[in-house]
Formats: C-alpha cells, structure tokens, sequence
C-alpha cells in the first residue's frame, strides 16, 4: 500500500516556521546562523532553535536543520559545539553534503538521524545506497533527474527518498556555483550565495568598453541563466505515486505568505488523493493558490524532459504574483466579531479582501471597519507597518490568518 509522503516546507525564520508547520507541513528545514547554505535567509539563534523544535513537537511535527556547506578547516573547528546543541534540543534531523561533516556527525552524535542534502549531487541509485550503508536514515535526490530515474532508485533503494516538488531552480548543478563567488566574493558553497544568475548580462567588446551588445535580440539585454521556478502541482499524482517519501517545497528566503499558500495548496492535494486515488483530479483553486505569491514562470524542470529554452526567462528576472499580503490575524473576539490584525501591508476601509486561514475556508469580505489598537480610535487606512488595528470580520477566523487584496493590472 502506498504510504503517504511527507510534506517538507521550508522556514527561514521563526515566523515562516510556525506558518508552514500550522498550514499543513508536515515537517520544516530550517538553518542556523552558521553552517548552512542560506546565509541571507534570516535563519535561527540558538534560542529560536530551541523553541522551534518544541513549537514542531508540541503539534506533532519535526524539524530538520541544514548543516550542509562544503566547509574549510575553519569552519570544521567550531561545528562539534554545535552539533551537541543540536542533539541536545532534539532535533529530528541534520541535512548534511560533505562527507567529513557526515563522518564528524557519525562520531559525536551517533544517534541522531542524517539527511544527504542535494548539494551532494544524489543522481543515482549507486550512490544512494552507498549513503544508506555509511548509516544515512535519507537522500534528497538532485533536481537534474527525471521522474524515471526516480522510479528506478525507489525500486533499488531501500533508504528514505525525498525530492523537490516546488520553488526555485538552480543554473549550476544542484546549487554547486562559484558565480557568486566571482561576482562578488560571497561563496554560495558556504551560504552566502548573491543569486548572480538572476543577473541581466550583456556582451562587450575588450576595445570598445561601455558598448553593451544584447546577446539576444532584445533591447534590454538578457537574462541568460535565469530559469523558471519549478512547480509539480500539475503532476502531483505521478509524484506521490513515484513512491518518494518526502515532498519538498524550497524556499527559506521566500515571504511568509509564501510559506503558508504554498503549503496549504500542496497539503490539500496531497490529502485529496489519498482521500480517493481513482478520481483525484488536480484542482483548479490549488494552481490559483500556487499564481498568488511571489514567483517565476512555472516549469517541471527536468522531471518530464531535458529543460531547453522553454524552461528559462531570457527577457526579464522581475516575479509575477496576483495577491499582495495586507494583514495578519493575531487574535478573534468572537463576541464582538472583531479581528486584532497586524498591519502588513496598506489597507482602507472600503477595500476588499481574501481572508486565508490555515484551516478554515477561504472567503472574502470588504472592510468596513477598523480601529487603531494604540488611541482606540476609528481609522481609515492603516498605512504603518506592523500597526495593529482591530478589523470587523464577517465571519469567525482563526489566528495566523492571512488577509490579502488581489494586485490589479499586474
């Protein structure tokens, strides 16, 4: 009987980490301040660690921490202090690439449960197990692989399998670039990648410095190694039937509207097809979710096909989205119907909005009414960030409920 996969949203912050876990993740990958691959995601203090872990226990869930850089002597020298920190607010799992990171895991915290990370290229059943039989509980499959190839190392491998289901596509192989270091001196291997790829770039002559020449025909030059996102909403069945253990969304440097949409539509699928496999058919409202955040074009990558032009953005690195985030509900009175609502976004009174709950229906509704938190007086337009205002509600809501307004002419 095929089991359920896990959903694996990403989380990089606190704030992102409790929007995925209460919108339906199942588990979160999150970082530390050091030692992993998203230096500019916000990432967690050790505190934040800490209560993270127990808000995911707490309701059931688990957390899963990147240790994945390719690491100097430099950076070995201070990871054991680190790595018994992590044993000891019991994490569920370390995501590692480097094989001395792995050994270094192996030797000080046996017990704890490793995940291969995609940086380690993971392209082959071969490599697979040799994973499994060094002890690695999981490999995450690198992207560059088709659903086939997948297929085939589900049936060879008995070792939990987890592939990217969702979010941003890498120009280099599974993340391994020195662009960025070129560019500017931030090493992407060590976390501080600058997203050079995303670049507008155009020729130039060594003699004639200052002339731009458009490396296609475009007038604004071209974004050459710019790819769509990658987004298996469309192919969920095929997916969750490729017998993968975990689906992985990617993204901890994405918005918190981010976090939550994205994981709702995908744990609404998934749920649906397990509800009744014969007749599971994608919904429309799901896709929808998946346009209203920030994102690139959408493309399997190379789970269907070998990516050509198709699967790029050559004239432009600008995102689409069809909602903009206004308003996060703290808190609800239900004998008053009002909302404690933190500002996030301008908002007016004769606006209308979407009011998304983690899991009670999706409606919308004008505002009619708000007032100032601080003076208790009736306002407008709450044009402050992060103000709080209390918001009549037309219907009950629940807390960490998202109010957003669609983007007009965007």
């Amino acid at each position: 009987m095929l089991k359920k996969p896990e959903l694996l949203a990403p989380a990089g912050n606190l704030e992102k980490m409790k929007m995925a876990l209460l919108y339906g993740a199942d588990a979160v990958y999150l970082g530390g301040k050091a030692f992993g691959l998203r230096a500019f995601g916000g990432n967690f203090t050790y505190e934040e660690l800490k209560e993270a872990v127990d808000f995911a226990h707490e309701r059931g869930k688990k957390v899963y921490v990147t240790v994945n850089i390719f690491p100097h002597n430099s950076d070995i020298e201070k990871l054991p202090e680190y790595l018994r920190y992590l044993q000891e607010i019991q994490v569920d799992a370390l995501l590692v690439a480097d094989l001395g990171v792995f050994s270094l895991c192996r030797k000080l915290i046996p017990d704890m449960e490793l995940h291969i990370s995609t940086q380690a290229n993971n392209t082959n059943w071969a490599t697979v197990n040799a994973w499994k039989e060094m002890g690695a509980k999981r490999v995450v499959l690198a992207r560059e692989m088709s659903l086939n190839e997948i297929r085939e190392i589900r049936e060879k491998c008995d070792v939990d399998l987890e592939m990217f289901m969702h979010g941003a596509m890498c120009i280099s192989y599974s993340g391994r670039c020195l662009l960025s270091n070129y560019f500017t001196g931030r090493d992407s291997n060590r976390g501080s990648c600058a997203q050079s790829c995303r670049w507008k770039y155009a020729l130039v002559e060594e003699t004639r410095p200052g002339k731009y020449f458009p490396i296609e025909e475009d007038e604004r030059g071209t974004y050459i190694m710019n790819s769509k996102d990658m987004c298996l909403m469309p192919h969920i069945k095929d997916v969750i039937e490729s017998g993968v253990d975990s689906l992985k969304i990617e993204g901890r440097m994405k918005s918190v509207h981010y976090a939550a949409s994205v994981t709702k539509a995908y744990r609404l699928a998934i749920d649906s097809y397990f509800a009744d496999p014969e007749n599971f058919t994608v919904k429309q409202e799901w896709m929808d979710e998946l346009e209203k955040v920030s994102h690139r074009a959408y493309t399997t990558g190379f789970y269907y096909h070998q990516p050509d032009a198709e699967d790029q953005i050559y004239g432009k690195t600008s995102y689409d989205q069809t909602s903009d985030f206004v308003g996060l509900v703290r808190a609800y009175d239900a004998a008053t119907g009002y909302a404690v609502v933190e500002q996030r976004n301008n908002m007016k009174v004769g606006q209308e909005i979407e009011v998304f709950q983690p899991t009670g229906p999706l409606y919308r509704q004008k505002i009619t009414s708000m007032i100032d938190n601080e003076t208790n007086e009736e306002i407008a337009v709450a044009p402050h960030p992060q103000q709080i205002i209390r918001m009549k509600m037309e219907q009950p809501v629940e807390a960490y409920t998202i109010l957003r307004r669609d983007i007009v002419n965007k």
